[in-house]
């Protein structure tokens, strides 16, 4: 199964209405269907043969803008069992990670399943999503919620209620994985098995909350010497106001949801060149102490003499203040 993201509406499609005030409704069509609303009654076969992008009318005359919904908006909408990834980190997912048509890929935890829309769309019809979900009812919303976006269940997606660790290895093989993502309290518990189920080169992946956990992973990815170094990053977006000339930023904006950490899969037996670092007396380089001195950030040493000198002219001119205020003031008597 697939999604239809062309073409005109066909009864069992999506459609998101922009009503008036820019309410927005999302009805699946259907041939008796039926949207109520305060503004009248817009009938789904006025909808149905039309083309995407259309605007039609209800029953009172108001005029709804009908489109498909994108991907971004279904997974912002949908039911969710679990906290979703957003749509700005899964598009660095994919990227970071290199997700390409054909991939075998596994993802833990599964969530609510927007991830997994992603994952899908990016592998495509020769690739395989491994999913994998400890608690059963956020798997049951996951797959409710990709079979309602495209249709099916897709032949090529497992869904596999357990933990990774146990299960992994029963469900691939050892080194046939291109890609693992792992978006979960602990991820530095499954790198180890994770680096069984990678083929060499292959990309781990972890989404994580704060920076306590991205610290301990990364550590513990170093400390297995089976991967290459890991990187970090987190992404923010910012949307723009744009209205002739009223051009600026929102006033509110999608900061922090996550960082993502990412490693490749070392081959066997392979020992990772060591990177050679400037000494440092400090626990710390002195590039990164440098960071943080007073002069880096702005904060510039002054002598007493300076200091005198400044105080002299700070007091001249606020005496030159008081005086061209007391000039101002009109004289006694007069009108």
């Amino acid at each position: 199964m697939t999604e239809r993201p062309s073409g005109p509406f066909r009864i069992g499609d999506r459609v998101q209405l922009t009503g008036p005030k820019g309410r927005l409704h999302t009805i699946t069509l259907r041939e008796d269907g039926e949207l109520h609303t305060h503004h009248g009654v817009l009938r789904h076969t006025s909808l149905i043969g039309q083309p995407d992008g259309s605007v039609v009318e209800n029953s009172s005359g108001h005029e709804y803008l009908a489109l498909r919904p994108l991907l971004r908006d279904f997974v912002m909408s949908m039911p969710r069992g679990a906290a979703i990834v957003y749509p700005k980190d899964a598009a660095q997912i994919l990227a970071q990670a290199d997700v390409f048509p054909g991939a075998t890929v596994v993802e833990a935890g599964v969530g609510s399943g927007a991830l997994s829309l992603w994952l899908l769309r990016a592998i495509g019809g020769e690739g395989r999503l491994v999913s994998f979900e400890r608690r059963s009812d956020f798997a049951e919303v996951a797959q409710a919620n990709v079979e309602t976006f495209l249709g099916g269940v897709p032949v090529n997606w497992d869904v596999v209620v357990g933990d990774l660790v146990e299960s992994l290895p029963a469900a691939v093989d050892p080194g046939t994985v291109d890609r693992v993502v792992l978006d979960m309290l602990a991820p530095w518990e499954c790198i180890d098995v994770v680096a069984d189920a990678l083929t060499p080169g292959g990309v781990v992946l972890c989404y994580v909350a704060t920076a306590t956990q991205l610290s301990r992973v990364a550590e513990y990815i170093r400390a297995t010497g089976l991967y290459t170094e890991p990187e970090a990053n987190e992404t923010m977006v910012r949307g723009w106001h744009v209205e002739g000339l009223a051009v600026r930023p929102d006033h509110r904006m999608v900061a922090h949801t996550g960082f993502l950490l990412w490693a490749r899969r070392l081959a066997p037996g392979a020992v990772l060149p060591e990177v050679k670092r400037r000494a440092s007396k400090s626990s710390y380089g002195d590039e990164d102490v440098e960071l943080w001195t007073p002069g880096a950030v702005g904060d510039r040493q002054i002598t007493d003499k300076n200091l005198r000198k400044r105080v002299r002219e700070a007091q001249r001119a606020a005496e030159g203040a008081r005086q061209a205020a007391q000039g101002s003031e009109p004289e006694q008597g007069s009108q």
